[in-house]
């Protein structure tokens, strides 16, 4: 007698996952690390990410005028107990080294700033672009821990980790977000 044969189906492979946006992983990061205040100076390029956070409920945020004014305020959420980042973009952060160099640094406050970067891959504002070529040399010469951010697969371990390094050494720290990531500014050709 013939061995009677059943019909099976092939193994079922789960859907592949599409990535959550850049915005979201930093979301998630910072509510993670109990990152409850984000402040910033409005940018269409951090808009998706100031969007989210705004949408969020954990998070407390609001537009500031200044940079200054808003490592100002995150410094001193951070003495009541709160933990705050600044979003910003490159162009901004050249207000910032005396703030840093006088207040976060010997104070040992753990600012975290996200900057998305201007002034590479087309820029047309030589503003943006000179700041850009400076911003790192600043940070180092603060010794300021910073990192770029380019690829959406490295990016939740790479903020996870400089934010729990910035709270654990109390010590500012900067995550670039370049355009490779974020897509940047859209210019007209």
């Amino acid at each position: 007698m013939p061995q009677e044969t059943t019909a099976t189906s092939p193994p079922q492979t789960p859907a592949p996952q599409t990535p959550a946006p850049w915005n979201e992983v930093v979301r998630d990061a910072l509510a993670r690390n109990g990152f409850r205040l984000v402040t910033y100076i409005p940018d269409n390029v951090l808009r998706p990410l100031i969007d989210t956070v705004e949408a969020d409920p954990f998070f407390t945020v609001f537009a500031t005028t200044r940079e200054e004014e808003a490592v100002g305020i995150v410094s001193g959420a951070w003495m009541g107990g709160m933990r705050g980042v600044v979003l910003m973009q490159t162009s901004g952060f050249a207000t910032l080294p005396n703030v840093l160099a006088s207040l976060a640094v010997p104070f040992q406050i753990p600012v975290v700033m996200f900057v998305s970067e201007r002034g590479t891959l087309g820029e047309f504002n030589i503003g943006q672009a000179l700041v850009a070529r400076t911003m790192r040399p600043v940070l180092d010469a603060l010794a300021i821990e910073h990192h770029t951010c380019t690829r959406l697969d490295e990016l939740d371990f790479i903020v996870d980790r400089t934010l729990r390094q910035a709270v654990a050494t109390q010590a500012p720290a900067t995550l670039i977000l370049s355009p490779l990531l974020t897509g940047g500014k859209v210019f007209k050709a």
